[in-house]
């Protein structure tokens, strides 16, 4: 059945188009928190992609050219968006600004789809305005352009919807939405997965206990009866918990390798100091106080920025108090969890939540507790339109355009960007080896190393437009023996050498991480037999570079970044989720082809 035309659907869409006013004037905001980290994070990606490794988990540029493996634990999906519009002929910034566009139009339509599917279209037009004008989410955008987690909004209500599918209407098609979005966020952020998947086990918890209590009304509590209980729960539970297993499966590629492989980086530099949580917590007044600015945030109350949530969604949000009396069913009950949801955030954001902060040690890897503000954004969208409900039938169907100009007019001063210059050479490798020198941050390192680099050889070289041509610290080359690059890419590098010595180790300009391996080869004929592999460790020196032991003569060595046994584990995991989702479909059609 077609559905028909929805003026409310549109409405919600020409809406969104007004918050992106400020991508479409010349130049970009550079000064914004993370604005040069998103340009140059899609700058790495592409200088993999076009060397041809199309899942680049090593960047080769990054700490000064030592490298580092940035998308092996963060997630890519922001950037490859904006790789392929750039792969269609727009520069790294104009991509990235794309990209930003693209978050704000989808999220408010992914939250249109959500809550219409629940209460309606006038009521979806609501929510969707309130999602995508919480100035916290004008904030993540023009004063963070934090592109990971501003992509993320687009998936999280895409999440919740496949949640409340799973359980109500269960179905394949429900379970597959479920799983692409949940792998969706996954590749976006996994700070924001991380942060909203015990949320979304607890929505679902709520909606399976709504409809096992309608199916099932208490009578008692006998051995029987509970027994019965207990199997519907899970029966219940089936569906929701098969979408969000098809999710890590088709996301394993990611997260696996994420998990497992995040010890090997240091996070010390972003666990303390300036990052340390208990100097970033919001003060209760700025929830409410309409101060905006661009500047990072600071200890105490007295932040230059903007941590409200908007008086309209408030306002909204306390007036859908007065509908709870006309709700009935799953729609009261995910109304008393979304207030309860606010709540429970806001305190977490407060700084009187530090003893909790100290007993979920995960949660510190949000480094900003007002980082969690995403999620009042979320439930706020959820709760305002039900003041709709409170008149019923009798609500005029303009009262919802009415309510989504109100929204969008009390954030419209905040939707504004602060120009800045871009850095000093540009969207280049010398302009990268400028920014982290700036941004100590982007100076990620791995875990062996023990002096973080504030410079580098390679810089020196890129700031000189020289091209960088071998990895190979010449400090380590006696000299009677002689080495040269044959062949240099982003994860490789094939060198030739001879020595007459038996102990020669050769130290390459490279953080040592688990995937380097080093392979022996002989040239026979223009071509490169492999004869085995070499010893390769981590050099005892404060960076902690990688080291080859090397035989005497006159041999070739390949140094590869390869996958570790828990990324090709990850790899077939998710090739094993999408053959499922692709069998499953197959055998579907067959069967009602049959019929």
């Amino acid at each position: 059945m077609r559905r028909r035309f929805d003026p409310y659907l549109v409405l919600a869409f020409l809406f969104s188009l007004i918050m992106l006013g400020p991508l479409l004037y010349p130049g970009y905001f550079w000064n914004a928190h993370d604005a040069r980290h998103s340009v140059f994070f899609l700058f790495e990606l592409d200088r993999s992609i076009r060397d041809g490794v199309l899942y680049p988990r090593w960047s080769p540029d990054f700490a000064f050219g030592y490298g580092y493996p940035f998308f092996n634990i963060y997630g890519p999906l922001s950037s490859y968006v904006g790789e392929v519009f750039h792969l269609l002929g727009f520069d790294f910034v104009t991509s990235v600004k794309i990209v930003f566009g693209l978050s704000i139009v989808l999220s408010g339509l992914a939250m249109f789809l959500f809550v219409r599917r629940l209460m309606g279209s006038r009521a979806a037009l609501v929510a969707a305005m309130v999602y995508v004008y919480a100035p916290y989410h004008i904030f993540d955008i023009y004063v963070r352009a934090a592109l990971a987690e501003s992509v993320s909004f687009v998936f999280i209500p895409l999440v919740l919807w496949g949640g409340y599918e799973t359980v109500m209407h269960p179905r394949w098609n429900a379970i597959v939405g479920m799983a692409f979005a949940y792998a969706g966020l996954m590749f976006t952020s996994n700070l924001v997965t991380l942060l909203i998947t015990p949320i979304l086990a607890l929505y679902i918890t709520v909606l399976v206990l709504v409809k096992l209590l309608d199916e099932m009304p208490l009578r008692g509590f006998s051995r029987e009866y509970v027994l019965m209980l207990m199997g519907e729960f899970l029966h219940l539970a089936i569906p929701p918990a098969t979408g969000l297993l098809l999710g890590l499966l088709l996301s394993a590629v990611f997260w696996l390798p994420a998990a497992t492989e995040f010890k090997y980086v240091r996070t010390d530099q972003w666990m303390g100091g300036y990052y340390d949580y208990q100097d970033h917590f919001v003060y209760f007044f700025q929830l409410f106080s309409p101060r905006w600015g661009f500047d990072i945030s600071r200890p105490g109350p007295d932040d230059d920025l903007g941590f409200q949530l908007g008086i309209v969604p408030y306002a909204l949000g306390v007036l859908s108090l007065l509908a709870f009396s006309r709700l009935k069913g799953h729609l009261k009950a995910q109304a008393v969890f979304f207030l309860a949801l606010t709540v429970a955030v806001i305190f977490l954001a407060l700084p009187t939540s530090l003893p909790l902060w100290e007993a979920l040690r995960l949660v510190r890897f949000a480094q900003f507790p007002w980082r969690l503000l995403f999620i009042p954004v979320l439930s706020l969208s959820f709760l305002a339109p039900l003041i709709l409900e409170a008149t019923g039938r009798d609500t005029p169907p303009l009262s919802a355009v009415l309510l989504a100009v109100l929204v969008v007019l009390g954030s419209y001063p905040y939707v504004r960007a602060e120009p800045g210059e871009p850095p000093e050479g540009g969207v280049s490798l010398a302009g990268l080896m400028r920014f982290q020198r700036t941004s100590n941050e982007m100076t990620g390192s791995t875990a062996w190393v023990r002096e973080i680099p504030t410079w580098s050889p390679f810089a020196d070289l890129h700031i000189a437009g020289i091209e960088v041509v071998t990895r190979i610290d010449y400090g380590s080359i006696p000299d009677d023996t002689s080495a040269v690059t044959l062949e240099w890419h982003t994860a490789s590098e094939l060198i030739g050498y001879k020595t007459d010595r038996d102990d020669l180790t050769i130290t390459f300009n490279l953080f040592y991480y688990p995937g380097w391996t080093a392979y022996l080869l002989e040239k026979e004929d223009d071509t490169y037999r492999v004869v085995g592999k070499l010893p390769l460790k981590p050099e005892d020196g404060p960076l902690g570079r990688v080291t080859v032991k090397v035989p005497r003569g006159l041999h070739y060595v390949l140094l590869r970044f390869e996958d570790t046994p828990i990324r090709k584990a990850g790899t077939a995991l998710t090739w094993l989720g999408l053959m499922l989702v692709v069998v499953v479909y197959g055998l579907r059609r067959a069967f009602f082809v049959v019929r």
